[in-house]
């Protein structure tokens, strides 16, 4: 028996959009112009209905079959990220949202318009050119007669990461998605609710607020999932180098950490700070239980770096592609591509698999089947 929802899988990457959507889902096309992110798509799913190469060159004709129940995008987030240049929506990376919008033009202008549309990035999109780009992605849904809703969803209600992500979703009028006469305050910060206040009136009259909203329902800390058994820690000099380059405060608290005795692992970057009018470079840490958010591993600076307090001793590591992928939800068994960078590149470009998979269940299925909606909002 086929799986009774069906979906199309734009910037795909590694597939972690399809892991969290799961068996009740059928893959009717994957697409991404990363040849090793597509490598690892068909080490772990097979190549099957994957089409490798630039969104922009492609068109409805290589959808198969009927109308799909989501096309789902995690278009590049490069230019609207706060680490990045900025350059909007209408940048070269950031700008390819408006091949994915096309081909859901044209798949609305076949009469297989898709029954959702589900689009993944920064939350750096909320203000970007003064929040004209999220404005034209809302108004490029309205447009195409879908409902319009958006939410913020952080990794970190389900895994041991700080990764706020927006998911701005499209509904077709023969869906029946859970909303809300309110924002939740959960998945509605002040910048959302700022961004939907500005949008212009058509735009407006489509928008709607979701009711469900996640509770943490992570079990696990960063100590949990890195391995202290790693044989890859540097020196104590480079870790001595590492620690002294913290402000006071971080120090302070590391001390407190290390005097205690306690086992405990946090997670840093170095980050270029102007203090007294002069550039000085830290390395900030967080000992919460939290990682922050992995990066693509562009530089050195955009490594993260783990640090394990252990007995009164401090090592210092980079974090492991398996850790990165632990972060993101992967399971142990998915093969990643056996290269580094290839490999933290994919985890810090994708989407958190349990991030999805709660999507699924208390958005996407309710939707697709109304009778489900009180269920599954409830388990929520």
């Amino acid at each position: 028996m086929k799986p009774p929802f069906t979906y199309l899988e734009f910037f795909a990457g590694g597939g972690m959009a399809r892991l969290g959507l799961g068996d009740s889902w059928r893959r009717a096309l994957a697409n991404d112009i990363d040849s090793q992110k597509c490598a690892a798509y068909r080490a772990n799913f097979g190549g099957d209905g994957l089409v490798e190469g630039d969104i922009a060159e492609i068109g409805a004709s290589v959808v198969p079959g009927e109308r799909p129940d989501l096309m789902w995008g995690s278009f590049p987030c490069q230019d609207l990220s706060l680490a990045g240049l900025r350059g909007g929506i209408k940048a070269k990376r950031s700008g390819l949202f408006y091949a994915f919008e096309r081909i859901a033009r044209e798949l609305h202008a076949e009469g297989r318009a898709p029954k959702m549309i589900a689009l993944e990035n920064v939350t750096g999109l909320l203000t970007s050119d003064g929040g004209n780009d999220f404005a034209a992605v809302a108004g490029a849904l309205a447009a195409l007669d879908y409902r319009v809703s958006a939410l913020v969803l952080d990794a970190a209600d389900f895994t041991p990461q700080s990764r706020p992500r927006l998911f701005i979703l499209g509904f077709a009028n023969d869906t029946a998605p859970p909303t809300s006469n309110e924002p939740s305050k959960k998945t509605a910060p002040h910048a959302l609710i700022s961004a939907v206040a500005n949008l212009d009136d058509e735009t407006r009259k489509r928008f709607v607020w979701l009711a469900p909203a996640p509770r943490r329902i992570r079990n696990a800390s960063l100590g949990d999932i890195i391995d202290w058994n790693a044989e890859d820690w540097r020196t104590r000099k480079e870790t001595r180098a590492l620690i002294a380059m913290m402000s006071p405060v971080q120090r302070s608290r590391l001390d407190a950490l290390v005097k205690s005795g306690a086992r405990r692992a946090g997670a840093g970057f170095r980050r270029t700070r102007i203090e007294n009018g002069e550039t000085v470079q830290r390395f900030e840490a967080r000992f919460d239980g939290v990682a922050g958010c992995l990066r693509t591993p562009a530089g050195g600076s955009s490594r993260q770096i783990i640090v394990a307090v252990d007995k009164g001793a401090v090592r210092t590591r980079l974090m492991s592609p398996r850790e990165a992928a632990r972060l993101m939800g992967l399971p142990e068994d998915y093969m990643l591509p056996a290269s580094t960078t290839a490999a933290l590149k994919l985890c810090g470009d994708g989407v958190c698999v349990p991030v999805v998979s709660w999507l699924a269940g208390a958005v996407f299925e309710p939707a697709l089947a109304p009778a489900w909606s009180s269920y599954a909002v409830n388990a929520a």
